[in-house]
Order: C-alpha cells, then sequence, then structure tokens
C-alpha cells in the first residue's frame, strides 16, 4: 500500500478534469457550509463502512476542511483504495475555495 501523495489545489483540478475522483471525509453536519461539485461522500467516523466510488485504476483525491484529517488518516484512506493512486488535497476545501475552484452549497 503506497501513502497518498499531496496534491495542491490546482493539481487536483486538473486531475479531476481526466476522470479522477474527489472524496470529502468530513462529517455530513461540515457539509451543510459548501462541498465541491462532484465529491464522493465518505465521512471519515464511519470510513470502515464507506464504500469509494471508484473505478479501478482511477485516481481518488481525499479532502477534509483543512487537510489536517487526511494527513492524520494517510493510511487509512489509502487502505480504501488499494490499487488506486491516492492523493491529499493540501489545505482541505479551505484552499480549494480560496483559490476560487468550484465550490458550492448544498440544497
Amino acid at each position: 500500500m503506497t501513502q497518498p501523495k499531496p496534491i495542491t489545489p490546482a493539481a487536483a483540478a486538473a486531475l479531476l478534469d481526466q476522470g479522477a475522483l474527489m472524496v470529502d471525509i468530513r462529517e455530513t453536519a461540515e457539509r451543510e457550509s459548501g462541498v465541491i461539485p462532484m465529491a464522493a461522500h465518505a465521512p471519515l467516523s464511519a470510513l470502515d463502512d464507506s464504500k469509494i466510488p471508484a473505478e479501478p485504476g482511477q485516481a481518488v483525491i481525499f479532502h477534509c476542511k483543512s487537510g489536517g484529517r487526511t494527513e492524520a488518516n494517510a493510511a487509512a484512506l489509502a487502505h480504501k483504495v488499494s490499487g488506486s493512486d491516492a492523493y491529499l488535497l493540501e489545505g482541505g476545501i479551505e484552499a480549494w475555495r480560496s483559490q476560487g475552484l468550484p465550490f458550492e452549497r448544498p440544497d
């Protein structure tokens, strides 16, 4: 199992354009503040029971609020997507938003 690699928001956006999957590990209540469009949801508290909807070989980018939880749980996240390249969004959704990348409030 390979440790996930850090990825900048700009590089993550480019990887998403190439077909990568974004996975939000924040808890459901946190998502009320906004989400990255099309990001799958696999809350860290239920990670053991979560199915990451990645296709075989599809790159997966994990994000949280600021990057701390993804970094602290890198090994567990990598385990969920064995066989695919895994990345951790540097600075989390806060960095993503600060760079003006797509962001929306949930309905």
